[in-house]
């Protein structure tokens, strides 16, 4: 849980410290001028990209509740991040990291909207069942046969509240 939580916060953090690895790492392997060319356009994208997936993911009610990722998420994420940052370090593989890392990236967007869908089609089946549920039991203000126990007119106890426009009213 605490591998699972900490890549939770990391998410976020990858967002901001990833792109800004690939502009130190170009400062430091990088050699071609039309490699600034290229980061002028990469890292806005991959800043975008991280937060948006980042964002995808944290949407999911159970990743919420839990303040964690799941194993797959790990998994997934992980792999991206890493080619990443294997991109970073633009030696004579550099570029292989980087289409890999694009590929990486487009598996990680659409694997977090599937998850995203998954997980709300299973919460709206469980509400579904909870409500079919309910109502083969027959609820308190229904008969065993389903037809209603009370008249529709008789709205059972009926609370007043009186309002106060003025302040001075209210205090006096």
């Amino acid at each position: 849980m605490l591998i699972r939580r900490g890549f939770y916060r990391w998410q976020f953090a990858a967002a901001i410290v990833l792109p800004v690895w690939l502009l130190l790492g170009y400062a430091i392997f990088g050699s071609s001028g039309w490699g600034v060319v290229g980061l002028m356009f990469v890292t806005p994208i991959a800043f975008i990209t991280l937060g948006v997936v980042a964002l995808l993911v944290a949407a999911r009610p159970d990743v919420r509740r839990d303040t964690a990722v799941a194993w797959s998420d790990v998994a997934v994420l992980g792999a991206w991040h890493l080619l990443i940052v294997a991109a970073g370090f633009y030696g004579p593989t550099g570029i292989t990291f980087a289409i890999l890392a694009m590929v990486g990236a487009i598996a990680a967007f659409w694997y977090a909207v599937w998850r995203l869908i998954r997980d709300g089609a299973r919460r709206v089946r469980a509400t579904m069942d909870e409500y079919e549920r309910l109502v083969a039991e027959g609820s308190p203000a229904q008969g065993v046969d389903g037809r209603a126990t009370r008249s529709t007119d008789d709205a059972g106890e009926v609370i007043v509240v009186r309002e106060e426009r003025r302040w001075e009213e209210r205090r006096g």
